[in-house]
């Protein structure tokens, strides 16, 4: 596939590509609801890949382990019955409108150091097909493959019989548009160095049912930079809770139902004019000032910055639920996922199965379903993973 694209409009489409509508700027004073969407850069970073979350509504804070929890919740690592493991994704992308080469791949692992210890080690890559490049007057710049990927690298203990910690380091890196100008400045890759921390708790509540609780904090990172005199776009830093029960209801016979509630922890784009003198009056004139904020500033203001107030704030919050029923070699799957309309308006069921052989080996499939006119960019796709473990740990 060839697109043929202005540079500016790619670089916005790619800013934007998790975003249901474009932020529109909200007017308190007359009360009026309107499109507020939180926008980030390396937005892919966002993306559940494996199939299994994927047919579970996008959940995947408190499932069992396995090597793709690096992604979202790498303390679950801490509690592996197999001391080797790897997984595989495959996630294509915009196949609704007939793409083909825009794609994201994932390989994982992880070593159990001990029955307390594991290590994970992952690297995934967002592919953006073939890009040609053109002026405004429509005269050709060049083609280009822009891609993004990132590897991280994570530490995982149990502290206690039913609590584990983990934490993650990752290098990310954004190639988009390396070597075209944007009003004369060099468009360069984007890169930033990210960390994530997360925990674990498990607790059996009956002779049959098992209570998981999990949270994380993902991409807590610097700001990405695509040119040298620009002040940075916020990563994707999330915050996630999650709960789920497990019902055993026999050998090889179960129930996993959970809840996973996420939200960016990122600035909410102001009301009225970001260039007002008072949403642009503290520093750069030019820049609207939620944009000069420091990582850990704007994580720790993103709970109170919305210009509707707390109403708001809880739209900013998204839902995904999921159950999973496993009996012997075979799972079932199902899922719903819920975003605020004036907040992206992401709704959509999911459907998955799973086929595996005493755990060692699995394969997994999921479908998406969108819910809403506007259509979601995995509509009508299939997802697919690997999983393989080695040699029972003996505790």
């Amino acid at each position: 596939m060839k697109n043929t694209i202005k540079l500016s409009t790619f670089l916005i489409a790619s800013l934007f590509l998790f975003s249901g509508h474009l932020s529109a700027q909200c007017d308190i004073v007359t009360g009026q609801s309107c499109v507020n969407t939180i926008v980030t850069s390396v937005p892919y970073l966002r993306i559940v890949n494996d199939a299994r979350s994927g047919g579970m509504g996008d959940n995947r804070l408190t499932i069992s382990p396995d090597a793709n929890s690096i992604f979202s919740n790498s303390s679950q690592l801490a509690f592996v019955d197999r001391r080797f493991g790897f997984s595989g994704t495959y996630t294509p992308w915009l196949r609704s409108l007939g793409l083909k080469d825009v794609y994201l791949t994932t390989a994982s692992g992880y070593v159990a150091i001990d029955e307390l210890q594991t290590v994970g080690l992952s690297f995934r890559r967002f592919s953006l097909g073939e890009i040609s490049f053109t002026d405004p007057n429509g005269q050709p710049l060049g083609v280009d493959k822009p891609f993004e990927m990132d590897f991280a690298l994570s530490y995982n203990r149990q502290l206690g019989e039913r609590f584990a910690a983990g934490l993650t380091l990752k290098y990310i890196y954004s190639k988009l548009a390396n070597g075209q100008t944007v009003q004369n400045e060099v468009i360069v890759p984007g890169k930033s160095v990210a960390g994530d921390i997360s925990f674990t708790y498990k607790a059996p509540i009956a002779d049959f049912v098992d209570f998981t609780l999990g949270g994380a904090i993902t991409n807590l990172g610097s700001k990405i930079k695509y040119t040298e005199g620009s002040i940075g776009d916020f990563i994707p830093t999330n915050l996630g809770i999650g709960g789920g029960f497990r019902f055993t209801l026999g050998e090889d016979f179960w129930i996993h139902t959970a809840l996973d509630i996420n939200r960016l922890l990122a600035p909410t784009p102001p009301g009225g004019n970001p260039f007002s003198p008072e949403n642009a009056g503290g520093g750069d004139p030019f820049i609207p000032d939620y944009k000069e904020r420091s990582v850990v500033a704007a994580a720790l203001g993103s709970f109170g910055d919305a210009p509707g107030g707390f109403r708001e704030e809880m739209r900013e919050n998204t839902y995904s639920f999921g159950t999973e029923i496993h009996y012997k070699y075979a799972t079932l799957r199902l899922g719903h996922f819920n975003e605020h309309k004036l907040k992206g308006n992401r709704k959509f069921f999911t459907f998955g199965a799973g086929f595996n052989y005493k755990q060692y080996v699995s394969v997994d499939i999921s479908y998406l379903a969108t819910l809403t006119k506007q259509r979601h960019l995995l509509d009508r796709t299939l997802r697919f993973s690997l999983l393989v473990n080695f040699i029972d740990i003996e505790k």
